[in-house]
């Protein structure tokens, strides 16, 4: 994954998306789950340092492709791939990659919290300490707490870092899994419907933290809420039936999306 790294401060490789770095690209890219195509010859750039929303009925492989962008298919058995997903021009599919690092780059945060049995410092602690990225014991403790304050957690938790991450609230444990996942440096952050299980208080919480984690990371968020995507993306891509539609700036598409199965989607005339 060091070649990832190095292809990021290659200016020779630097592609845009609007005024944006590409960091992720997709070319030409299938997923089979035994017979069934769940996604169909797609190509995409996704931009560093914002956000995008997939959005689209559900079955109509955002959630798959998601889930490519870190091997998390891999451990679908009958799940195959072809074509290239490239982060920071190294295509994560080679051989050579390490799908254990691959993660630690590229974090994921799932629909419902899933906080670890054991308590928040630990929950926050786990990734830094298995990947041995803290040097000693106060190392990692300023992790802790510095992955805990970016995700907006730590004022509300600092006096009780030893009780079980479980025992929060469902907002706070989402806040905890995304400090979880920013506890290891990644470089680009998935959200699969983050806010599904959140009442509107939390939801508006996580989507400020969006906002300001984009600041520094890659985000690919999947919503059913075309809501969010137009308060949370600057950028976003539609999905119909595993075929990816059209992507452009959020706002466009909101307002003159190019394709008429876009436009019908949007209005609320199927999905």
């Amino acid at each position: 994954m060091n070649q990832m790294s190095t292809a990021r401060a290659t200016e020779s490789n630097t592609q845009m998306v609007g005024e944006r770095t590409t960091r992720i690209s997709a070319r030409k890219v299938n997923i089979y789950y035994g017979e069934k195509h769940a996604i169909k010859d797609l190509s995409i750039e996704i931009p560093d340092r914002s956000v995008s929303a997939f959005i689209g009925p559900s079955g109509c492989g955002k959630s798959t492709f998601l889930r490519a962008i870190n091997r998390m298919n891999d451990t679908i058995e009958g799940c195959r791939l072809t074509g290239e997903v490239r982060l920071d021009d190294k295509n994560i599919y080679d051989k050579d990659v390490d799908v254990v690092q691959l993660r630690s780059h590229v974090g994921m945060v799932f629909q419902k919290p899933n906080p670890f049995p054991k308590s928040i410092f630990e929950n926050v602690a786990y990734g830094p300490r298995i990947h041995g990225l803290a040097k000693n014991k106060t190392d990692l403790e300023e992790m802790v707490v510095a992955s805990l304050k970016k995700a907006g957690l730590f004022e509300e938790v600092k006096d009780r870092l030893d009780a079980p991450g479980t025992g929060l609230s469902g907002g706070q444990q989402q806040r905890l899994c995304i400090a979880r996942a920013i506890a290891v440096n990644p470089e680009v952050i998935l959200m699969d419907e983050p806010c599904s299980a959140l009442d509107p208080i939390a939801t508006a919480r996580i989507e400020e933290l969006i906002d300001e984690l984009r600041q520094n990371y890659c985000i690919v968020i999947v919503t059913h809420s075309m809501q969010q995507a137009a308060r949370v993306s600057q950028l976003t891509a539609f999905f119909h039936l595993g075929t990816l539609v059209e992507t452009g700036d959020t706002n466009s598409m909101f307002t003159n999306p190019r394709d008429k199965r876009t436009q019908d989607y949007i209005t609320g005339r199927f999905g």
